[in-house]
C-alpha cells in the first residue's frame, strides 16, 4: 500500500472534463488518491498533482518530473504523449523513447511508477482514424517494454468500455466524471486496491452503450475551431496555469 502519491501529466491527469461546481478539475488521479486513502484508513495518505493541461510530453518531463521526484512520494503516476499525437507530425518511436527514459529516471530513485495510457477518444473526433493509429502505435511501444520491475502499466487506451460516448465530456476529447472514475478504477485494480463500491463504476458500465454521436456545426464552432486557433498561434490551454496541488497534502475522505 502506498501512503504518498504524486501525479504528473497533461489535461487527462489534471482532470479536465470532470469539472466541479467551483470550476476546479477533479479527475482520475484525485479518485485514485481517494481510493488509496480509503484502503489505508485510518492511516493518512498524502497526494500531489503537478499536471497541467495542454502540455506535450517534453514539457511534462522537463518541468514536472524532477519536482515530482523531489517530493519523495512512494508512488508516481506518469501519463503523456496525448497532445503529441494530435499534432500534424510526430515520431511515435521518439515519444516512446522519451517515455522510457523518464520512467528509468524515476526508477533510479526507488519510487514505484504507475505508467498509464489515456482513454481512446478517436471514434468521436474529426480525423479520428489518424489519431487512433498513432495511439495504437504508442500503446504498443509501451506494452513492448514487458514487466519492468517497480512499474505498473494500466492500459486505458485498450479499454473498449471507455470508447462509449457516455464517458466523454462535450468536447469529446476529455473524459467526463464517469470516465475519470472508470479510469481510476482501472488504476486501482492494477495496483491491487479495492475500488470503493460507492463510485458505482461497474453498475454504470453495465448499462446499455449509447449510439455514436455526430459532430454538429455547433460542435466545430465551440471546440474544433478554437483548438485550431491555438495551434496556429502557438498558444496552449495551459498557458499561465500552475499545478493544482503542487505539494503533498493529506487526502480528505468524502
Amino acid at each position: 500500500m502506498y501512503s504518498s502519491y504524486v501525479a504528473i501529466g497533461d489535461s487527462f491527469t489534471e482532470g479536465v472534463g470532470d469539472d466541479l461546481p467551483d470550476g476546479s478539475a477533479r479527475g482520475w488521479a484525485d479518485f485514485v488518491a481517494l481510493g488509496l486513502a480509503h484502503a489505508a484508513e485510518p492511516d493518512t495518505v498524502t497526494y500531489a498533482n503537478l499536471a497541467i493541461r495542454g502540455k506535450k510530453l517534453s514539457p511534462i518531463i522537463d518541468e514536472q518530473l524532477e519536482p515530482a521526484l523531489a517530493l519523495g512520494a512512494e508512488l508516481l503516476s506518469f501519463n503523456g504523449g496525448g497532445n503529441d499525437i494530435l499534432r500534424p507530425r510526430i515520431s511515435i518511436t521518439e515519444v516512446a523513447d522519451r517515455l522510457r527514459n523518464a520512467v528509468e529516471r524515476a526508477r533510479e530513485t526507488g519510487i514505484h511508477v504507475l505508467m498509464l495510457s489515456g482513454a481512446n477518444p478517436a471514434r468521436h473526433l474529426p480525423m479520428g482514424p489518424v489519431f487512433e493509429r498513432r495511439g495504437d502505435a504508442l500503446a504498443a511501444e509501451v506494452r513492448a517494454w514487458g514487466d519492468l520491475e517497480s512499474v505498473t502499466f494500466v492500459d486505458n487506451w485498450s479499454d473498449e468500455t471507455l470508447t462509449d460516448i457516455r464517458y466523454w465530456s462535450p468536447d469529446k476529447l476529455h473524459l467526463n466524471a464517469a470516465g475519470h472514475a472508470h479510469a481510476a478504477a482501472n488504476v486501482l485494480r492494477g495496483l491491487g486496491v479495492e475500488v470503493p463500491p460507492a463510485w458505482g463504476v461497474d453498475e454504470f458500465a453495465a448499462e446499455p452503450p449509447s449510439r455514436r454521436s455526430r459532430n454538429s456545426a455547433a460542435y466545430y464552432r465551440q471546440f474544433v475551431v478554437p483548438w485550431i486557433g491555438r495551434r496556429l498561434t502557438g498558444r496552449s490551454s495551459g498557458d499561465g496555469r500552475t499545478a493544482k496541488r503542487p505539494t503533498l497534502q493529506p487526502v480528505v475522505l468524502v
